[in-house]
């Protein structure tokens, strides 16, 4: 009986280990638990056979965004309305619209698909926070522009409070699946407060729209994952092979190709530029994004860490790109270089989250794969006394996002180790084991 009650324990045990592995379908984010896409729906005004209503997308995630080409927005009318004109976007089809004579509606769908305008529209059709090709940054990188909006004018629909029906089904794809949208909700007014801010008047009617994200939702595969190094150990971890996939069968045919094949090129430029998927450089952990941390100097008071991100996909080029990691000594963060940093506190008082990102026009954009692929920064942090060391891998971060989603980490029996005869690196030695630290930084660079 007691065998019986060990092995239990024991199979309970793995299903917990494997567990943590794998992705979750839940859409909480520890990291930002109170992340979401909010759509509101504004009615601003009553026509004669209908309504104008201004529709907004707010992105309260902190650092997740939508990059090109942008999002997606649908929804499936109740009744048998119509969008007569659009400012600010445009839906994908018009749809059968052959029963009007006169003028002729933009959109006769019952489930419209919505997309933002590009850059450079004509000012007639432009409308406040549009015209970005879909592009929707984050709340913690760019505020200012983590908000999109369009006005619809709406007919064959409710002309009243009692009669206006609120659409159903939302959603938003960004591009593609990972967010799901709940039921639209009737809410307070909004407020609109004029220039002068001497008098405010409010919409008809407002409903909200709260959109969350799943990884594991978008894509069953993870997209980076996180290598290791240090300057007192010669080992370098790599990311866990097939992080995100592996080449054989399991992949699909041209997912990826050699860096090094002499139809590279050719390959490249045969491929649909506005695919989703990924091609990528032929690697052991097949991710498109691989992050790699090297603790690279100890200091009496400080330590140095360096930064390196490296785009192995053929396909993308990251703009506003992002970086998350969770480490304890970011409360003691002295200098960064290179990058805008943010912290971040899910906890409350607890500052152990860093958001990171490129300076524009200097590195805030994050080429396709090849020499120019990568982006590098270094981090100085004040050692916290009776916290600090560098045994069982303390130097190394607990998590790692880019651009929102959470990258694989090596396992942590496989982190660089103190040599055994080490059990604290005083700073006295470091001096000896720099010049190994920074031949491996470049060999990772280069790999």
């Amino acid at each position: 009986m007691a065998l019986l009650f060990l092995r239990l324990g024991a199979s309970i045990a793995l299903l917990l280990a494997l567990s943590a592995l794998v992705p979750s379908s839940d859409a909480y984010d520890p990291l930002d638990p109170g992340g979401n896409i909010t759509i509101k729906w504004d009615v601003i005004e009553w026509n004669p056979d209908g309504y104008t209503a201004v529709v907004s997308l707010y992105n309260y995630q902190q650092y997740r965004h939508i990059q090109l080409p942008g999002w997606k927005l649908s929804w499936v009318w109740q009744k048998k309305e119509i969008i007569w004109k659009m400012f600010g976007g445009q839906t994908t089809e018009q749809g059968d619209c052959s029963k009007f004579k006169a003028e002729i509606p933009h959109c006769c769908k019952r489930d419209p698909e919505i997309v933002d305008l590009l850059p450079g529209a004509p000012y007639g059709t432009q409308f406040a926070n549009c015209c970005r090709g879909g592009v929707l940054n984050s709340w913690a990188q760019d505020s200012a522009n983590a908000v999109a909006s369009f006005k619809v004018v709406v007919g064959q629909a409710g002309t009243s409070n009692k009669t206006v029906k609120v659409p159903s089904s939302f959603t938003l794809r960004a591009p593609g699946p990972g967010y799901t949208c709940g039921p639209a909700k009737v809410v307070s007014p909004t407020k609109f407060i004029s220039p002068d801010g001497r008098r405010s008047t409010q919409a008809h009617a407002t409903w909200n729209v709260t959109c969350t994200y799943s990884q594991f939702v978008a894509r069953r595969s993870p997209t980076c994952c996180v290598s290791l190094s240090s300057f007192y150990n010669d080992t370098i971890v790599n990311c866990p092979t097939c992080s995100c996939g592996c080449q054989n069968n399991n992949s699909k045919p041209g997912s990826c190709v050699e860096g090094n094949s002499p139809y590279l090129a050719s390959v490249v430029n045969g491929q649909s530029a506005s695919s989703l998927e990924p091609l990528v450089e032929c690697t052991s952990h097949m991710c498109p994004i691989r992050v790699h941390w090297h603790v690279k100097v100890n200091y009496k008071d400080y330590w140095r860490v360096k930064i390196t991100v490296t785009n192995f996909n053929y396909r993308m080029n990251y703009s506003q790109w992002n970086l998350v990691a969770q480490h304890p000594n970011f409360d003691n963060l002295t200098t960064i270089f290179s990058f805008n940093y943010k912290p971040l506190s899910p906890y409350g008082t607890i500052n152990d989250t860093a958001m990171l990102w490129g300076i524009k026009y200097y590195n805030d954009m994050l080429v396709t794969a090849g020499p120019d692929g990568n982006v590098q920064s270094e981090l100085l942090f004040r050692k916290e006394p009776g916290a600090f060391t560098f045994q069982k891998g303390w130097a190394f971060p607990r998590r790692v996002y880019f651009n929102g989603d959470n990258c694989v980490m090596p396992p942590p029996d496989a982190y660089p180790w103190l040599p055994n005869a080490s059990p604290r690196l005083p700073a006295s030695l470091t001096l000896a084991l720099i010049t190994v630290g920074t031949a491996t930084a470049l060999l990772l660079v280069h790999a």
